[in-house]
């Protein structure tokens, strides 16, 4: 089996373990969506914006277009996730990006200048 086909397994694994972990961890509570009520927080602590919240921003960033083409300019692939969230000096869009080689990286891009703030 070659490595794309190991990868796409490995990431078929971890979505359905992490259904049966989320169907497992609310048993007993129907209809209970905890994240509906509460940012969600990355491994960098950024807390995303819900859709409502990022709706009201529109207007003062860049284009999620601009930041998907600055993070090319770090490291080439697919960006398979983009969140935007507070960082520490404002919005940041946190993209997360497959690697053509299989790896995957995290970029942050500024979600206001556009301009690379980290990433890999």
């Amino acid at each position: 089996m070659g490595s794309a086909a190991r990868f796409v397994l490995a990431i078929l694994f971890v979505l359905v373990s992490a259904l049966a972990f989320g169907q497992a961890s609310d048993a007993g509570r129907p209809g209970r969506v905890p994240e509906l009520n509460r940012p969600a927080a990355n491994e960098a602590g950024h807390a995303c914006l819900d859709q409502k919240e990022r709706r009201a921003e529109l207007g003062k960033l860049v284009p999620l277009s601009a930041a998907i083409r600055a993070a090319h300019g770090r490291m080439q692939g697919t960006v398979v996730r983009a969140r935007l969230c507070h960082g520490p000096d404002g919005l940041v869009y946190v993209l997360t990006v497959l690697a053509r080689d299989g790896k995957v990286a995290r970029i942050t891009v500024d979600a206001v200048k556009g301009t690379l703030i980290g990433g890999l």
